[in-house]
C-alpha cells in the first residue's frame, strides 16, 4: 500500500462524503478509492467510515484519523514546497574547496562579490594542497587543478591558465650574479615547489624551439606559492612562479624576470570550476558556477589576481 496516497484518498472521501466524488476529484476509479480505504482500515484494524447505500460518514476513529492525516499531508506539502523553492532561490550552505597554492592571491574578491549578490547562501571554504574527492568529502563545487580531483563524473568548466616565469630579487642577483640560461640555474640557489608538485628535472623551451633539461637540487622547497614568492622577495634565491602571481612585483622592480626568451615546459596549469554532474544541480551551486564564470569572463584583470 502507498500509505501517503491512501491517506490522501481517505481525506478526500471524508471531505466530499462520497466515494464517487472523491474518485472524480482525484481522477481515480471508484474501485481504487474503495480499495485504498479498505486497506487503511485493515492496516489500522479499525472502521473509519460508516457506509450506507445513500451516504458515507466518519466514525469517531475516522474523524480523529482524518484530522491527523490532514496535519501530516500539510506538513509534507510544506516540506516539498521548501525544497522546491531552493531549486530556484539560492540559499543554504555552499561547501567550496580550492587549491591553496593560488587561492591566497585572489579568491576573496570573488567570494565577497558572490555573497553580496546571494546573501542567503553561507560559504564554507576549504583550502587544500592534496588531491580531493569532491563527492566523498561533501563539497558542492571546487576551484582546482582538474588532475587533483579524484571524483568520477564531474562537470569541468575551465577558468584560466597559470603560466610560470623565472624570477629573482635584485639583491640576490647583485650578490650572486644573473644566470644567462636555464642551464646556469644548477650553480644558483633554486627555490622550488615541494617534490609532490614538481620533480627535480626542469625543462625549458628556448627561442629556437629546442628543449633544455636541468636536474636541480633546490636550496629550499615549500608547498605554497605565496611562501615561494616571499622567499624570492627576501633574496633567498631564484624561483619559478605563475606570472600573474608576481606581475606587480616585476612591475615595481621588487622581482626581476629571468630567461624571458625561454618558457618552462609543460608547467602551465589549468584552473577549473568543477562540480558533481548530477541531474538536478541545486540553486546555490548553479548560482555560484554562473557567477564565477561571469566573474572571470568580464574582468580579465581578475585572473591576474591568481
Amino acid at each position: 500500500m502507498n500509505h501517503l496516497q491512501a491517506m490522501r484518498v481517505f481525506v478526500k472521501v471524508a471531505e466530499t462524503g462520497s466515494f464517487g466524488r472523491a474518485a472524480a476529484a482525484l481522477d481515480l476509479s471508484n474501485a481504487v478509492i474503495t480499495r485504498y480505504v479498505a486497506l487503511l482500515e485493515a492496516h489500522l484494524n479499525t472502521r473509519l467510515l460508516n457506509r450506507t447505500t445513500r451516504s458515507v460518514s466518519l466514525t469517531e476513529a475516522g474523524s480523529s484519523y482524518a484530522d491527523g492525516c490532514r496535519a501530516v499531508i500539510d506538513q509534507i506539502e510544506a516540506i516539498e514546497s521548501t525544497v522546491a523553492q531552493t531549486s530556484f532561490d539560492p540559499s543554504g550552505t555552499l561547501k567550496v574547496v580550492a587549491s591553496a597554492s593560488f587561492s591566497l592571491f585572489g579568491l576573496t574578491p570573488l567570494l565577497c562579490d558572490y555573497r553580496d549578490a546571494f546573501p542567503n547562501v553561507k560559504l564554507r571554504l576549504t583550502l587544500l594542497h592534496r588531491p580531493v574527492d569532491l563527492v566523498d568529502e561533501g563539497f558542492d563545487v571546487g576551484i582546482v587543478v582538474p588532475r587533483l580531483v579524484n571524483s568520477g563524473t564531474l562537470i569541468n568548466r575551465p577558468l584560466f591558465r597559470l603560466t610560470p616565469v623565472v624570477v629573482a630579487s635584485p639583491s640576490y642577483l647583485l650578490k650572486y650574479g644573473e644566470p644567462l640560461r636555464p642551464i646556469d640555474l644548477a650553480a644558483h640557489h633554486f627555490l622550488a615547489p615541494s617534490t609532490d608538485i614538481h620533480g627535480s628535472i626542469w625543462s625549458f623551451t628556448g627561442p629556437s624551439g629546442d628543449d633544455e633539461d636541468i636536474t636541480l637540487d633546490p636550496a629550499y622547497t615549500v608547498n605554497n606559492s605565496q611562501m615561494l614568492r616571499q622567499a624570492a622577495l627576501s633574496g633567498m634565491g631564484i624561483t619559478a612562479l605563475p606570472e600573474s602571481h608576481v606581475a606587480d612585483d616585476m612591475a615595481s622592480g621588487a622581482l626581476v624576470r629571468l630567461f624571458a626568451d625561454y618558457a618552462v615546459k609543460d608547467a602551465d596549469k589549468e584552473v577549473s570550476l568543477v562540480y558533481p554532474g548530477r541531474r538536478h544541480v541545486s540553486a546555490k551551486t548553479r548560482s555560484f558556477v554562473d557567477f564565477a564564470l561571469a566573474h572571470f569572463r568580464k574582468d580579465s584583470a581578475a585572473v591576474a589576481l591568481f
